[in-house]
């Protein structure tokens, strides 16, 4: 009898196993690999135990320094682009025109697309040669003195210090290449909330005099908070982690102008074999990341709490 009890208990573990194995395989393993691999140094011996060397090499690292702000603005300006374009494009699809469900069809198509393919066209777009833009943007008239080459242009004198602000042409390209991608999933997420909206509540406010932009600023925006919470998180971590886009586009440049953190690891890892420091720095993003998702975890746990007192 004890032991048919215990084989009932132990069921349970027996169903998740291979669950587990997986895991353990696919995510448990590399990221203890990582960990060790943070505290090594590839040697003529093989690999040396340099403990926390790797980690100092980088913050005091130049050029670390240089792709955090570059992150920085790259980030900052990817999120603004995509909420406002998201939560105006949700709202206007929320106002029931015609066609709606065609055009959010049509909306989604940037994001089926593979971040390789979005960083290509982009690409295409501004080619000395054949691209679509290059009429205007080689025009001297409006880009003295002879016209201005996106993915080759450098970077502006920065306005505060170092601080790469404002970024290389290359950098607003990719921007926009990012924020083109990313948009049709932010404007389903805020379109779902809008339409969680009550009808009662936006008709009496208009019934009590208030225009369309004090309905969304004082209405909408409120109550689909948490969800824009969400959204810019989730466009914060695709954006930092994302480094397809980059190397189909920019490849970093020029020089290392649109060189990201998530695009220095890449660098540092496969372009100068130095894995070491590529899963020191892989270990930041990763801690980076997990902040990110507590935040987020807790901002709609307290938002809970206040929707249910």
């Amino acid at each position: 009898m004890k032991t048919q009890k215990r084989a009932q208990n132990l069921l349970p573990l027996w169903l998740i196993l291979p669950t587990l194995i997986i895991l353990f395989i696919v995510q448990v393993y590399p990221a203890m690999y990582t960990v060790w691999l943070s505290t090594q140094e590839r040697g003529p011996a093989g690999w040396e135990f340099v403990g926390l060397d790797n980690f100092e090499h980088l913050i005091t690292l130049n050029q670390f320094s240089e792709s955090v702000g570059l992150t920085v603005v790259f980030l900052v300006c990817h999120v603004v682009l995509t909420m406002v374009g998201g939560f105006f494009t949700a709202f206007l699809l929320s106002r029931k025109i015609r066609f709606a469900g065609l055009f959010i069809t049509l909306l989604f198509i940037p994001w089926v697309l593979s971040q390789i393919i979005v960083g290509f066209m982009f690409r295409l777009m501004v080619a000395p040669d054949y691209g679509i833009f290059t009429g205007f943007l080689m025009d001297p008239a409006r880009f003295p003195p002879n016209g201005l080459s996106v993915l080759t242009a450098v970077p502006p004198k920065p306005w505060f210090g170092e601080f790469p602000f404002p970024p290389a042409p290359a950098m607003w390209l990719l921007i926009l290449a990012s924020t083109w991608r990313a948009l049709p999933f932010v404007t389903l997420l805020i379109l779902a909330a809008i339409q969680m909206v009550p009808v009662e509540v936006i008709e009496s406010s208009r019934i009590d005099g208030a225009n369309g932009w004090q309905v969304i600023r004082h209405i909408i925006i409120p109550l689909i908070l948490p969800m824009l919470v969400v959204a810019i998180f989730n466009v914060i971590l695709n954006g930092m982690n994302g480094v397809a886009v980059i190397f189909s586009l920019t490849g970093g440049g020029p020089g290392t102008a649109t060189q990201i953190v998530s695009y220095l690891l890449y660098s540092i890892g496969w372009s100068r074999i130095q894995f070491g420091r590529a899963a020191a720095l892989a270990l930041i993003v990763a801690v980076v990341n997990w902040l990110l998702i507590l935040g987020t975890l807790r901002f709609t746990r307290v938002q809970e709490g206040h929707d249910n007192g």
